[in-house]
């Protein structure tokens, strides 16, 4: 009214009015040091003061206004809210200072953009100059012999680790899966390498995914000197030795080796499906912390998977500090968004994370993916399913020499299958072998396959491949007692019910996972809903896998198609695999059943099958 110039009476005798008239005048004086920036605030309404204490507590209690000393309420406008509220949520003080993290970077570059002169002065301009400056990402070619191998998506994702090294910020690749983050990772590692001189690196990853890294280092950085740290025979000197330039380990390794890790210095601490630390309290999460390194890495297609909580850990772990006490973070963002779903919370939680997390999907990089991209998945198996193996497979190589040198290869054929047959049976789940015993699920596989599609493939939809129909009525039960919806159906499925089932995984959002029997699937299936295909027991045969992929491969599929074959490691899996690539040209041309297979191999073959 006032500022209408509109003559207002009898304000003056109002007796339960207590708010103030007057409009806050703020004044906040910013300026920059090594790690931190101060925040002096000094805030009126009129002649009443008021503090950082004051404001917070307004902000936690969701309120607009502050009591001040005279009894009155000073109002904190809508704007000024807007404007000021992330300020002093995440700034640390009481009465007129605020300090704010490096990592907090944002919100006061977020004030400098729309700063009003009056109210906002930053001192030491120069210096903050130079600060943004370091925030802008360079173009910065990578190693010369990946250049023509990345794509365009990996090379900046390649620029955006190399800009987080420079301004020692650690930072999640949160790319979709089957995208290449750890390219992108060893991209930036062999850089780094040549840029220092030197490079002490420590890879964390799930059990199944060691030999991933293994095969990727030798696939694109040959150069990298590195060593596998797990299993019965490992050894401590070999974490801290100068030779190796990067050691990988497992999350449970480096649980239990924990007082070994934190003895040495490392470069960059990597950590790869970095949704296993989620939970702060674990022992896993305590232990990640507790390593010393120059900066760290997460790489993750689901950072956060069910509530916001899950963000907290890794982030702590990339940057301590950063998002405030764990308290403090329940309480500001994690109960608010989550149980109440609050907008504003979301938008500030967003706008501190932005910087931190670099997520590409397939969707948004279609046009520089192949239209199908095959892996391998290896699986190492645990001791009791490694024990049945190994005792099967001296078994087995025995008696099949035996035969194969009193009666040849072509009577021993019988035989030779039927221990192949046991042997894949076994590193699916010995529990599947039609056998007078009953041996136990111990099945890596399964563990592999649920941590896959509950916490790898996002709301995609997957096909899941096995010969055996022991191995699905076992994944079956799995995704049930995951509570994954999905359909099945092998060679008995009628007719009407396949039908069925198609059409609901098709057009059902909900149904994510389609299981069917490798011999039944084969051919004349249209399933174009699905983008991701697990083999979860490849054969000798090529051309029936490919088959089975090709089942999502087909016209009227918009989407890229990522194939995983998932493999034991060192066993009759693993070895038919590297026969394959020495008899390709001999499976693709003449061989076309089992049998066939078998007389394609020679007494060495045999040997090296069973060793």
């Amino acid at each position: 009214m006032n500022e209408q110039q509109i003559p207002v009476f009898g304000f003056d005798i109002l007796k339960n009015f207590r708010f103030n008239t007057a409009k806050p005048s703020t004044k906040i004086y910013i300026s920059s040091n090594t790690d931190w920036f101060d925040a002096k605030v000094d805030i009126h309404f009129g002649d009443q003061k008021v503090t950082v204490a004051d404001i917070k507590k307004a902000l936690a209690n969701k309120q607009q206004f502050v009591p001040l000393q005279d009894g009155t309420l000073g109002i904190l406008p809508e704007e000024w809210l807007k404007k000021y509220s992330l300020l002093f949520r995440v700034g640390d003080g009481k009465q007129e200072e605020l300090k704010l993290s490096k990592y907090h970077f944002t919100v006061i570059d977020e004030l400098y953009e729309q700063r009003n002169e009056e109210e906002l002065i930053f001192k030491l301009e120069e210096k903050y100059e130079r600060i943004r400056e370091m925030h802008a990402i360079k173009e910065i070619a990578p190693p010369e012999h990946l250049s023509p191998i990345l794509r365009p998506y990996q090379q900046s994702g390649f620029q955006w680790l190399n800009y987080l090294n420079e301004i020692q910020w650690g930072g999640i690749l949160a790319d979709d899966m089957g995208l290449g983050k750890t390219i992108q990772a060893l991209t930036f590692l062999q850089h780094l390498r040549v840029e220092k001189g030197s490079l002490k690196a420590l890879v964390v990853c799930p059990t199944t995914l060691m030999y991933n890294w293994e095969n990727e280092i030798k696939k694109f950085t040959p150069k990298l000197t590195y060593r596998i740290h797990h299993g019965g025979t490992r050894e401590a000197s070999l974490i801290s030795s100068k030779d190796v330039e990067v050691v990988i380990t497992t999350y449970g390794t480096l649980r239990s080796d924990i007082k070994h890790f934190v003895e040495v210095k490392f470069d960059y601490v990597v950590l790869d499906e970095s949704q296993a630390i989620k939970n702060p309290s674990s022992k896993v999460t305590k232990a990640a912390s507790l390593l010393q390194a120059k900066n760290r890495l997460c790489l993750s297609g689901t950072p956060l998977q069910n509530n916001t909580f899950d963000i907290y850990a890794q982030m702590n772990f990339l940057n301590p500090g950063m998002l405030g006490s764990l308290e403090y973070f329940r309480q500001e963002f994690a109960v608010p968004i989550d149980k109440f779903g609050e907008k504003e919370q979301k938008e500030h939680l967003r706008r501190l994370l932005y910087p931190f997390i670099l997520r590409r999907t397939k969707e948004q990089v279609a046009k520089d993916l192949p239209a199908k991209s095959e892996m391998v998945l290896f699986c190492e198996m645990g001791q009791e399913q490694r024990d049945i193996y190994d005792a099967f497979r001296n078994d087995f190589r025995d008696k099949i020499l035996g035969a194969v040198d009193s009666q040849g290869i072509g009577k021993s054929q019988l035989t030779i299958l039927q221990g192949l047959m046991k042997l894949r049976q076994i590193c699916d789940s010995p529990a599947i072998m039609k056998d007078t015993e009953q041996y136990p699920n111990a099945s890596v596989k399964l563990e592999e396959l649920g941590r896959e599609i509950t916490e790898n493939i996002s709301n995609h939809k997957a096909l899941v491949f096995s010969q055996f129909l022991g191995m699905l009525a076992l994944i079956k039960e799995r995704l049930n007692e995951l509570g994954v919806a999905y359909e099945y159906f092998d060679g008995s499925t009628t007719p009407a019910e396949r039908e069925r089932a198609i059409q609901r995984f098709q057009n059902d959002e909900s149904c994510r996972v389609f299981l069917i029997s490798l011999k039944a699937g084969g051919v004349g299936l249209n399933l174009t809903a699905a983008d991701y295909v697990y083999i979860v027991d490849p054969w000798w045969n090529p051309a029936v896998e490919q088959q089975a992929i090709d089942r999502t491969h087909r016209i009227g599929q918009t989407k890229n198609i990522f194939a995983y074959r998932m493999i034991c490691k060192d066993t009759v899996e693993d070895k038919i695999i590297q026969l394959q690539e020495r008899k390709k040209m001999l499976a693709a041309d003449l061989i076309t059943d089992d049998s066939g297979f078998v007389k394609s191999l020679s007494r060495e073959d045999i040997e090296y099958l069973f060793s």
